[in-house]
This record gives structure tokens, C-alpha cells and sequence, in this order.
């Protein structure tokens, strides 16, 4: 069997169009019809014939479609790229229409398209507690996992999938802090798997992406088909920025999971050093008496962790006084981030700090860390 680094540089040899080995930067918007192939629109039986001769970019291109293959290959399914990883999560919602969607802490962007179709098509909001007894066929059970912002695993997903399908109703599972090969929830029974492409997979801070899989190309043919009238393809420049980052992503993902879990570690050995400080501290690999946690994460924990401080005032104060750690949204890339997270999200604890661990050295991190730590500790 391929191993998954062989994968991300030669999944796409495919769909080689030119001897260039870096794919060129498609900024082109239209292409010639092939004066071979003119077959009406309504007698197309597929959308694959756009894979070797592109019509417009807003229904393929050529980065797109090397997408596409490369994702397939290493998601284990049939994958549809979209613009953002909020595309693909409305784009999944527009697919099932659900009367109900069951879903628990989730990143709030998804929380909000949530709200928009409730208020539109009175789509009715559920805990994932009510699916054994509320959820009905055709309904869409979202789980995110581990969940944004705390690095953390929230359920059974074998359990939760299996509640789900009993009722009839589909899993999408959002493993976006938990990319392969950390995770395979395809494991686990799910229906569809979610990756916002912008963090782990892009890697580097300079790109929007989104990504479903689906097991049945019928479903993924529909979601294509879904996608041109919604107008989130992939960009061209976007999909070739992506198709760079692929390339190292074992290596940075794995880099990033053990430094975050190292730099875990010591904040929860040394958490007596902070008490004026540190309050709480979140991530996976502290849920040590939940079983399932392991064996979901059987390639390592998410690289990004929370914790909380005794007071908004020292929120404010503590990524000013970092070095390494940059205060600034999002995640997943090679640079370590810092974020007072109720800049962003209105519905957070307002004391509570989201770290994205970056490919630094680990050392370096726990150092500067400690360093603002004891200064808050010293001036609290």
C-alpha cells in the first residue's frame, strides 16, 4: 500500500497537462471547446469530462481537478473542493436539506450558516444528546472533532454514528483539527467528512479552502453539480497555493502535533508555577479517562489547545507578551498563533485563549510560554 507522504506528491500525476513538474497557475477563467468533443450540455451524462478539457473555472479548471484527485486519494473517498471551508459546510446542508440538524459546540461560522437556514427554511437545531430519540431519516447529525477552540474530543464517534444511522439520519463528521493521518473517521461509521482546507492542508496562512468526501460518487457528482450554481469552486490561484502545500503536509502536521502536545505537557506538569494565571487548560491529550479519545486519534492530538486566565485583563495582556506566538485568528499553519478568542467569536468564554502550535522548535515555544506566564505571574 502507498504510503501517504508518495501520496501527496504523485496523486495527481494524472492529470498532468504539461512536462512542467510544479503545475503552472491556471488564471485563466474560459477555454476553448474541443472541436471534437461538441456534445450539448443536456447530453452530458457526467460532469468528468471537464477533468481533461476545462470549460470555465467556475464548474472546473485544471488545479481543481488535480484537487480533487489528490484529496480523494488521501481522504479515502470521493472529493469536492470548495472556496472555504464554510462553502463546503453550507454546500452539505444544501445537499441533505435536514428538517433537523443535531449539532453541539462547533465552530461558530458553522453555527451561524446553521442559524441563516433555520431563520430561511425553519430548519430545527438539536443537541447531539436528543438524536437517539429525536432524529429522523434524511436528517444530518453534525459532529465536529476534536472541537474548535479547545483541541479536545467530545464524543464516542463510533456511538454517535451508530445512534444516527439506527434513526435513519446521516453523519458529517468535521475532523478539519484532526487531519490525516491523526484521524480517520471514515473508521468510525461516518456518512461525510468535512476539512476546512485552509488550516492543516494549506499550512501556511495564504489561502481559503474547503473539502468534503463522500464513500458514493453519486453523492460527490451531486455536490459538483450543486457547487457551479453556488459558485464556490476553488480558485485558480488558491487551488495551486493548495496543491504546493499538500506536498510537505505530512511533515508539518506531524511536526506540529508533537511540538502541542510536548508544549501541553509542560503547561500541565508546571500549572502550580501560574495559580494567579493559569486556570484551566484543554486539549486531547489530558482526556486520559475517556477511551475513545485514543483510539479516534491513533496518529497523534490536534495541534492546537486552550486555556483559560483569571481575568479579561490578562487575555489582553498575555500574547503581547510573546515572542514566537503571533496574536492573530485561524490556525494550522507553520507560524504558532495566539488568540484572545473573544475577538473573533461572540459566543466564547471571554477569559479563554486558543494556541495553534506551529513547526517551531518545541523547546523554544515551552520557553516563551513560560516566560509570559511568569511575567502575568509576577504582575497579575
Amino acid at each position: 500500500m502507498e504510503h501517504l507522504a508518495t501520496t501527496l506528491i504523485h496523486a495527481d500525476d494524472r492529470d498532468n497537462r504539461v512536462p512542467d513538474v510544479a503545475p503552472p497557475i491556471n488564471v485563466s477563467t474560459t477555454y476553448r471547446y474541443d472541436k471534437d468533443d461538441l456534445v450539448p450540455w443536456r447530453d452530458r451524462e457526467s460532469l468528468e469530462f471537464m477533468d481533461k478539457r476545462p470549460i470555465y473555472s467556475r464548474l472546473a479548471h485544471p488545479n481543481s481537478t488535480r484537487l480533487e484527485s489528490l484529496f480523494s486519494q488521501i481522504l479515502g473517498g470521493h472529493a469536492v473542493v470548495y472556496n472555504s471551508g464554510l462553502a463546503a459546510f453550507f454546500a452539505a446542508l444544501i445537499h441533505y436539506n435536514p428538517k433537523r440538524l443535531f449539532i453541539d459546540q462547533s465552530y461558530h461560522g458553522c453555527r451561524a450558516i446553521a442559524h441563516i437556514l433555520t431563520r430561511t427554511t425553519g430548519m430545527q437545531q438539536c443537541s447531539l444528546d436528543d438524536v437517539p430519540q429525536m432524529a429522523q431519516p434524511g436528517d444530518v447529525v453534525h459532529l465536529e472533532s476534536p472541537v474548535n477552540p479547545l483541541g479536545t474530543v467530545p464524543r464516542d464517534m463510533s456511538l454517535l454514528a451508530e445512534q444516527a444511522h439506527e434513526r435513519g439520519a446521516v453523519l458529517i463528521v468535521d475532523s478539519t483539527f484532526a487531519p490525516p493521518p491523526l484521524q480517520d473517521p471514515w473508521r468510525f461509521g461516518c456518512d461525510m467528512v468535512m476539512h476546512s482546507a485552509t488550516k492543516y492542508f494549506g499550512g501556511h496562512s495564504d489561502l481559503l479552502s474547503g473539502v468534503l468526501v463522500t464513500r458514493d460518487q453519486q453523492t460527490a457528482g451531486a455536490l459538483r453539480d450543486d457547487r457551479i450554481y453556488l459558485g464556490t469552486n476553488v480558485a485558480n490561484l488558491e487551488a495551486y497555493l493548495l496543491l504546493r502545500s499538500l506536498r510537505t503536509f505530512e511533515l508539518r502536521i506531524q511536526r506540529q502535533s508533537t511540538n502541542c502536545t510536548a508544549v501541553v505537557a509542560y503547561l500541565n506538569d508546571h500549572r502550580g508555577d501560574w495559580p494567579l494565571v493559569l486556570d484551566k487548560l484543554y486539549h486531547s491529550s489530558l482526556q486520559t479517562g475517556e477511551p475513545w479519545v485514543a483510539e479516534q486519534l491513533e496518529g497523534g492530538h490536534p495541534p492546537v489547545f486552550a486555556l483559560t486566565l483569571r481575568s479579561i485583563d490578562q487575555c489582553k495582556r498575555f500574547p503581547q507578551l510573546l515572542h514566537y506566538f503571533q496574536h492573530a485568528t485561524s490556525l494550522g499553519g507553520v507560524e504558532s498563533l495566539v488568540e484572545w478568542r473573544a475577538m473573533t467569536d461572540p459566543h466564547i468564554d471571554q477569559t479563554l485563549v486558543r494556541v495553534s502550535v506551529g513547526c517551531e522548535n518545541a523547546e523554544d515555544l515551552i520557553a516563551d510560554l513560560t516566560t509570559a506566564l511568569n511575567a502575568l505571574q509576577s504582575d497579575p
